[in-house]
């Protein structure tokens, strides 16, 4: 049965009219996040979920010590930055696809752990104050990464990332595990 065979005492009820905003309203938030999804996906890189195995990996690298500053670039569901903050550091994460970022505030409030979510892209981030900067992003990227931490980081920061080595910089350690990418620390 179509609208407009339908009574018009009932096209412009109440009900009628809330349905209507509704499914808009849930267009508009299902377009935005797939927006910021494929946002995300084009400019760095898509999510991708880390395994616990890798966080290990990770924690094991960064060797963080207590109020250490540590940024997650493109932090996904937030489980690393978590992990960093389990381990005393102040860690913060840049998220630019609403649904991971949602995750990621969800993974807050549950855990009851204690870091920060940013939605914002993280080029817009000066990260000059950070002892520990961790990414997963594409090849495509990574010389543009490189020009953003030599112009931002202090000397002495250590920079870790997963996959692709970033060219040009001297590797001062290796992790990798059996059927596992590398990942790669770098100091400033």
């Amino acid at each position: 049965m179509s609208v407009n065979n339908w009574p018009a005492e009932d096209r412009f009820s109440g009900a009628f009219v809330f349905c209507i905003i509704m499914n808009t309203f849930l267009f508009l938030i299902g377009a935005f996040v797939l927006g910021s999804f494929i946002y995300a996906s084009f400019s760095a890189a898509p999510w991708v979920p880390m395994r616990k195995s890798d966080i290990k990996r990770f924690l094991e690298l960064a060797e963080i010590k207590s109020a250490q500053k540590v940024y997650d670039l493109g932090c996904g569901d937030g489980r690393l930055v978590c992990a960093a903050a389990k381990s005393g550091a102040d860690a913060e994460g840049f998220e630019i696809s609403a649904f991971p970022y949602l995750l990621a505030q969800a993974r807050k409030f549950f855990t009851k752990c204690v870091f920060k979510i940013r939605f914002t892209d993280f080029w817009s981030i000066n990260l000059g104050d950070a002892d520990i900067v961790y990414f997963f992003l594409t090849p495509k990227i990574l010389l543009k990464m490189k020009t953003k931490f030599e112009k931002e980081l202090k000397k002495g920061t250590k920079v870790i990332c997963y996959v692709w080595p970033i060219p040009g910089w001297n590797i001062v350690k290796t992790s990798q595990t059996e059927n596992r990418p590398k990942m790669f620390l770098y100091e400033v």
